[in-house]
C-alpha cells in the first residue's frame, strides 16, 4: 500500500508519463458475491491503517490484524482494497487504470506454453498431488474456479496501458481479468483433468499413484487427511529415522496443509466478476492486435491448457527433463498396480474383520454385491 502511494507521488513528477497500470486482485472485494468494474469503499481508512502500523509495536499490530481484516481470508486482499482507494484519492489527473486478475496460473502461450515460476496458489498443491503426497482438498467441486493464464493478464495490461493513454482525462478504468463469466471451469473439472495429465505425463520419483478428490464435507476431508496425509507421512518419517535418513514428510505435510488452508476460502465460494470493460477493450482492437495481444479468455481450451500446465510444473518447477518421461511412466504403471492391489486388500480386510463375523452385515454385503451385479448386467444389455 505504501509502495503504491510512493509510486503515485513519483508519477506526479514525471513530465512524459503515458499511463500507470495498477495491478490489484479480483478478490480485493471478496465480501461481495458480484464484483463490478468499479472501486468500492475501502474496509478501513488507508491513512489510519498506515498510522497504526507505523506507530504501534509489531506484537500489537499482529494482535489487532484479525480485527482489521475481519471476514477477509488474508491481509493481501485487505491491503489491495486499501491500495485501490488510496490510488483513486491521490492519482489526480494521472492516466491510471486498474487491472484485477483472479487466480493466476501458468502461461497459455508466451513466453512458452506452460511457463510457471512460483509455487504460489494451486501450483504447489497440484505439484504435491502429482507426486502422490496430497489427496484431499476442502472445496465445492461444482463452484467455478476462476483461473487465468499469466500471459492473458500481461496482454491485457499492455493493451489497457495503450487505451489509458488514449483516454487520458476520462478517469480511472477498472478491468476485471477473469474467466468465470466468459469461459468457466469448475474446481471438480480442473482437479479431474489435472489427474488425467499427471498420469499421462507423470513427475519423477512419484511416491504414490495420483488421485483423490475435492470435498465440501469437512469431517470427510479431515478424516481423509489423517489417513492419507498425516499417517503415511509419520510412517515414512519413522522409516527414514530407522535407516539413518532425515525425516521430512511430516514437515512437508504441515506446509501443504497451510497452503491448502489458504486456498479453502476460494475453493468453497464463488464470485461473479463483471468484465464489461475487458470485453469493450477487446472489441476496440484490430484483428491483428487481438491475435498478438490475446486476452480473450474464450479462446482458452481448458483441456489443452491444463495439459500444458502439468507439463509446465514438471519442466519449470521440478526441473525435470522430457527424457525422464519413459522412466516416470513405467513407475506410474507399477504404482497403479500397487494402488489397485491396495484397494482390493482393503475390501478383503473389511470383509474379513468387519462383515464376516456378523450375519446381519454379511447379508447386507451380499445384497450390495447382488445389486451391483444386476446393475452391471442391465448396463450390458442396454
Amino acid at each position: 500500500m505504501l509502495g503504491t502511494q510512493q509510486l503515485v507521488q513519483l508519477c506526479h513528477r514525471m513530465l512524459g508519463l503515458e499511463a500507470l497500470v495498477h495491478v490489484s486482485t479480483a478478490y480485493c472485494n471478496c465480501e461481495r458475491e458480484r464484483v463490478e468494474e468499479t472501486v468500492y469503499a475501502p474496509p478501513a481508512h488507508p491513512e489510519h491503517v498506515v498510522t497504526l502500523v507505523q506507530t504501534l509495536p509489531d506484537e500489537l499490530v499482529d494482535r489487532i490484524t484479525p480485527d482489521l481484516v475481519g471476514d477477509r481470508p488474508n491481509t493481501y486482499t485487505f491491503t489491495k482494497a486499501l491500495a485501490e482507494d488510496m490510488l483513486i484519492k491521490e492519482c489526480g489527473n494521472l492516466p491510471v487504470a486498474i487491472v484485477r486478475p483472479s487466480i493466476v496460473l501458468s502461461s497459455v502461450r508466451e513466453p512458452v506454453k506452460g511457463w510457471v515460476d512460483n509455487w504460489n496458489g494451486p501450483n504447489g498443491i497440484i505439484a504435491a498431488v502429482g507426486k502422490g503426497v496430497f489427496r484431499t482438498m476442502l472445496g465445492t467441486g461444482k463452484r467455478v474456479a476462476d483461473l487465468v493464464p499469466v500471459d492473458t493478464v500481461i496482454n491485457l495490461m499492455i493493451v489497457c496501458a495503450w487505451r489509458t493513454h488514449l483516454r487520458r482525462g476520462e478517469g480511472v478504468v477498472v478491468y476485471n481479468c477473469c474467466t468465470g463469466q466468459q469461459n468457466p471451469i469448475t474446481w471438480q473439472s480442473f482437479v479431474r483433468t489435472s489427474f488425467k495429465y499427471m498420469r499421462k505425463h507423470p513427475f519423477s520419483e512419484v511416491v504414490w499413484y495420483p488421485g483423490g478428490d475435492i470435498t465440501s464435507n469437512r469431517l470427510k476431508h479431515n478424516t481423509l487427511s489423517l489417513l492419507q496425509h498425516r499417517a503415511p507421512a509419520f510412517i515414512m518419517d519413522l522409516a527414514a529415522r530407522s535407516t539413518g535418513n532425515k525425516p521430512v514428510m511430516v514437515r512437508v505435510q504441515n506446509k501443504l496443509a497451510k497452503a491448502a488452508a489458504c486456498l479453502e476460502y476460494f475453493t468453497t465460494r464463488q464470485w461473479a466478476f463483471a468484465d464489461d470493460n475487458v470485453q469493450a477493450l477487446c472489441a476496440a482492437l484490430s484483428v491483428e492486435d487481438r491475435r498478438i495481444f490475446d486476452f480473450n479468455v474464450r479462446n482458452i481450451d481448458w483441456d489443452a491448457y491444463i495439459e500444458s500446465y502439468v507439463l509446465g510444473i514438471r519442466r519449470f518447477l521440478f526441473k525435470e527433463s522430457p527424457e525422464t518421461l519413459p522412466k516416470s511412466r513405467a513407475l506410474m504403471r507399477r504404482l497403479h498396480i500397487v494402488h489397485i492391489l491396495t484397494q482390493v486388500a482393503t475390501v478383503f480386510f473389511l470383509w474379513r474383520f468387519l462383515f464376516a463375523p456378523s450375519n446381519a452385515l454379511r447379508s447386507i454385503w451380499r445384497r450390495i454385491l447382488e445389486f451391483i451385479t444386476r446393475a452391471i448386467r442391465l448396463l450390458a444389455i442396454a
